[in-house]
Order: C-alpha cells, then structure tokens, then sequence
C-alpha cells in the first residue's frame, strides 16, 4: 500500500472540494495516484466536477492589447497586490503587451531580449529596473499573440485577459460579449469535436458507474440507460464546449446560436484566456493548519 501524505491529501482536496478524509481513502485505494483518485471520487458522486488544478497565488496583472488585427495577452506578476495597482507597474504591464504586438517575439526569451518603448534598454533591463524602483520581484511569466480577427476582453483590471478569434469580422459588441462569456465561463473547447476521444470514452465511464452505482437505475432497460449516459455526456459539453455554453446575457441561447443569430457564418476559430496567478502554488502558509484538521 501507497505510503499517502498529508500533502497529497490536500492537494486532492484542492482539485476536488471533497472532504480530507474521503480524499485521503480515494487515495489510498488507488495507491497514491491522483488521476485515479478524482476518477473514483466523481464515479462515487462525491466531486460533480473537478476543479481546476490551479491555486491562484500571485499578484500582478494581465495586460491586453487589441489594434490593427493584432491581440496580445501577457502576464506580468508581483509579489503584493498593492503593487500590481501601481501607475508604473500597470504602464510596464501594458507597454510589454505593445512590445510583443510590435515585434513578434517567439517566446519568453526573446520577449526580454527585444527592445524597451523609448529606450535603448531591452526589456529585461527594464524588469530590472523596475524592480529596483518598486522594491519587489517582478516577472513576465507568459504571453500569447494572436493575429485576424480579433476581440479581446479585460475583467477587474488585469485580473482576467480573454482573445476571442472568428473567421471573419464581427460586430464589437458580439466580439465582446463571446469574450466575456470566455472569462465568465472558462470554457475548455471550442466545440464538442475537439474535446479528445479519450476524454470522452472517460466521460462515459464514469457517467456509466455513476448510474449504475444509483439503486434508482437497477432495472432500466440498456436503451434507457444508454440515452441516461448521453444526457450526461450533454452536461459535459455544455460545462466545458463553448459553443454548447448556455449564454451568458441570455439564457434561452447557446453562444453558437448567439453568435449565428448575429452573423449566420461567423464562427470562433481560437480563444486564449489567461487568469492573473493561475497555476503558480501559493507558499503553503496554512498547511500546519490543515494537517490539523485532518488528524482531527
């Protein structure tokens, strides 16, 4: 048997929003691997949904640019909040999003190395500089760029970025409403055809189990039991497709219909969505606290 910390514990805890306990049984049947622990823990009914993975820890802010069919996206993170409100903080977030739209860098690496607004300082040099004028560290931690047809969307002040690409041009307004459904909603696909085969047959799986594991199902018939599947199936795609989405400004509509009632060919070909921190662990401050809880 899997020798089960009390980190991993929590970390499943994190991603499921299942009890310490229940999480730390997951674990042990399925000897400490976490796949399978969320795997079991959502056939018992125990986690509707998995969480995402992510813990939001740092501070900064997400900067967006939009003009001339060019969208960028970069995240430039602080150590306190208080900073990443600040005037020279949030113009170098922005002047390095106009930089990566200007001079196309191929990466991180290469975004440092380019050539800072008005200065014979690269970008780089400006980050270290900046550090020392505000007194805290200071990273660019990604970036993604994004040419055609784009909208772009920016929620609480740097706290979400969204860039929405369609095959053609749209209206403002639609353009702008589909992003803010990209940051309200968080969808993982496009349409149901890119969520991978694999995925899916999991999906079944688990929805399979599930079912089976309700006394109320024991004697449906296969046909039944198969459309009970596929309904589930059907709540998977309408969480995670964007397309498949209820609307966000209206109820009665998917984004699809949304956006096809505005402009009967317009399709979204590429979203990106970028959430200040995601993804960068918290230092684990409270963990003492939480290994209290469980031994309780």
């Amino acid at each position: 048997m899997a020798n089960i910390s009390a980190k991993q514990v929590v970390a499943l805890r994190e991603k499921t929003g299942v009890g310490m306990m229940k999480c730390k049984e997951a674990l042990v049947k399925t000897d400490g691997d976490m796949e399978q622990a969320i795997k079991l823990l959502r056939e018992q009914g125990l986690a509707a949904a998995v969480k995402k993975a992510s813990r939001i820890a740092a501070e900064g802010a997400v900067a967006v640019y939009n003009k001339d069919g060019v969208a960028v996206l970069v995240e430039v993170n602080s150590e306190t909040d208080f900073v990443a409100k600040n005037e020279k903080f949030l113009t170098f977030a922005n002047n390095i999003a106009s930089i990566a739209a200007a001079q196309a860098p191929a990466d991180i690496d290469a975004l440092l190395a380019c050539k800072y607004v008005d200065s014979d300082l690269t970008v780089e040099d400006m980050r270290k500089e900046m550090i020392l004028v505000i007194g805290e560290n200071i990273n660019i931690r990604r970036f993604e760029r994004v040419e055609g047809n784009v909208y772009t969307y920016n929620h609480g002040n740097g706290k979400i970025g969204v860039i929405v690409k369609f095959n053609e041009p749209v209206d403002p307004v639609v353009g702008k409403n589909v992003c803010m459904q990209v940051a309200s909603m968080n969808p993982r696909f496009i349409s149901r055809t890119d969520v991978p085969q694999a995925e899916l047959d999991s999906e079944r799986e688990i929805a399979s189990v599930q079912l089976k594991n309700d006394p109320k199902n024991a004697n449906k018939p296969e046909n039944i039991f198969a459309k009970m599947i596929e309904g589930k199936l059907g709540k998977f795609y309408s969480a995670n497709c964007l397309d498949d989405q209820e609307f966000i400004l209206d109820s009665n509509l998917t984004v699809a219909k949304f956006i096809a009632s505005k402009h009967p060919s317009a399709k979204v070909e590429y979203f990106v969505r970028y959430e200040k921190g995601e993804g960068i662990q918290k230092r684990e401050d409270n963990f003492a606290e939480e290994v209290a809880k469980m031994s309780k």
